[in-house]
């Protein structure tokens, strides 16, 4: 599952790791992140120790075998994870679903925790450059999720994903005990107050967000990124 930052994509992990066929992984590329970029994010120190930061060594574990002989491996990655020059046609060997969010909510949202410098930042430039690797692949659009749609319809679009990626559904997904995991990232204790608190996906609020002038030009970029991805995404109609 590709994300952004500041999406739902914490809470998609719960919903996927609450099934019994399902083992999870967040974030493997995080520590290699970090490495290369500098920045300082809460509990970097802690991210580079609890990861290889080396990409071709994340990239065979995400290949290889499942762990604890599951069925299903959700993987959760943050498509700004992906730097320029990464090596990505590992991807071709596995299933690749797509999250999204309004570039305006997720802007407004990020800086209140980072400067946002520019746009590759936000994932959606990466998330379109997978895309298009996805579709010259396979020769048709990935699943493509956007958080409105799953917050107003937790279980019409769970179930047309799972039908999408060839597994069933089951309501399991729609709830997940409260509390910490051991599945999560060492930099949870910075980020998941709020989702190690949830049991639920809650419902969608439209929130009036208006930026300041200097991020208009990144919103403007990002939205037309957002909005090829948006045209593709499974719609919600029910």
């Amino acid at each position: 599952m590709w994300s952004g930052p500041r999406n739902i994509s914490t809470a998609m992990m719960r919903s996927f790791e609450n099934r019994p066929d399902t083992v999870v992984t967040d974030e493997p590329f995080y520590a290699h992140y970090l490495d290369k970029t500098g920045l300082d994010h809460p509990g970097k120190d802690d991210v580079l120790a609890s990861q290889s930061t080396n990409w071709n060594e994340v990239v065979e574990m995400c290949v290889g075998d499942i762990p604890g002989e599951k069925p299903i491996w959700y993987q959760k990655h943050m498509a700004q994870h992906n730097l320029e020059g990464c090596d990505l046609s590992w991807i071709k060997d596995v299933t690749n679903c797509f999250l999204i969010r309004d570039p305006k909510q997720v802007i407004a949202s990020y800086g209140k925790r980072f400067p946002v410098g520019n746009e590759r930042l936000l994932g959606f430039i990466q998330q379109v450059e997978l895309l298009k690797m996805v579709e010259d692949a396979t020769g048709e659009a990935p699943p493509i999720l956007d958080s409105k749609d799953i917050l107003m319809n937790p279980e019409g679009m769970l179930k047309k994903l799972c039908k999408r990626i060839g597994i069933s559904f089951t309501e399991k997904m729609l709830n997940w005990p409260v509390g910490k995991r051991d599945s999560d990232g060492v930099w949870a204790p910075h980020w998941y107050n709020r989702v190690e608190a949830s049991t639920d996906f809650k419902p969608y609020k439209e929130k009036e967000i208006k930026l300041d002038d200097e991020l208009m030009s990144i919103y403007n970029r990002c939205m037309e990124h957002y909005n090829l991805l948006f045209e593709k995404r499974i719609r919600n109609d029910t």
